[in-house]
């Protein structure tokens, strides 16, 4: 049988913000990203890059208010997006995980594309701000975008100074162990990798 296209359209419309976001899991890394952050914009370019997701991701947000909406929502938009690409991750490798040095910083990232979202995140800064975002917004995205995936998601730093270096180092990690796990598995042909034939749920094996 052969398997279906891996593409997904997503919209999300809130008061906040107004979201509408592509991928392509099977790409090429190519991106149009634009969320009026530029610091965001350059990390989501990163992710799409490093992951060869294709991603469009348009986002108009109260900026003059705060950032953290529409980081917030970014990775929720993000997150269905994959999801739905992803249907019922089926001839999925399902486990991903990568280490990435960036300078003085070393950042590991372990996923599980489990339908049961949850995120470690181990990640401190030296500084509250990074160029024109506040650094706590970065776990927010983590957060959004593996509760929306349906990841469980460890992220952690292991060593580390320069908060950009560190934020890059994540995002990066985060790409490469996507890259890996959505990535099909021509052992498993088109199995569900689990022994429940299904992914999600209380226990999952």
């Amino acid at each position: 049988m052969k398997q279906p296209s891996r593409t997904a359209r997503v919209e999300r419309l809130t008061k906040e913000t107004s979201i509408a976001v592509e991928v392509n899991l099977d790409g090429e890394g190519a991106y149009d990203v634009s969320t009026g952050m530029g610091f965001l914009d350059h990390m989501l370019e990163q992710l799409s890059r490093h992951s060869l997701i294709d991603l469009s991701l348009k986002a108009e947000g109260d900026l003059d208010v705060t950032y953290h909406h529409t980081t917030e929502d970014t990775g929720i938009a993000l997150g269905e997006a994959v999801s739905s690409a992803l249907a019922d991750r089926r001839g999925i490798r399902r486990y991903g995980s990568a280490f990435i040095p960036m300078d003085e910083a070393c950042v590991r990232v372990s996923l599980d594309i489990s339908n049961r979202p949850y995120l470690i995140w181990r990640v401190e800064f030296a500084r509250p701000r990074l160029d024109d975002m506040d650094t706590e917004h970065f776990k927010e995205w983590f957060q959004a975008f593996a509760q929306a995936a349906g990841i469980t998601l460890h992220v952690e730093c292991l060593y580390g100074e320069n908060s950009h270096h560190i934020v890059e180092a994540c995002f990066k990690g985060l790409a490469r162990a996507l890259r890996e796990a959505i990535s099909l598995d021509p052992r498993a042909a088109m199995a569900i990798p689990s022994t429940k034939g299904t992914l999600g749920g209380e226990v999952e094996v």
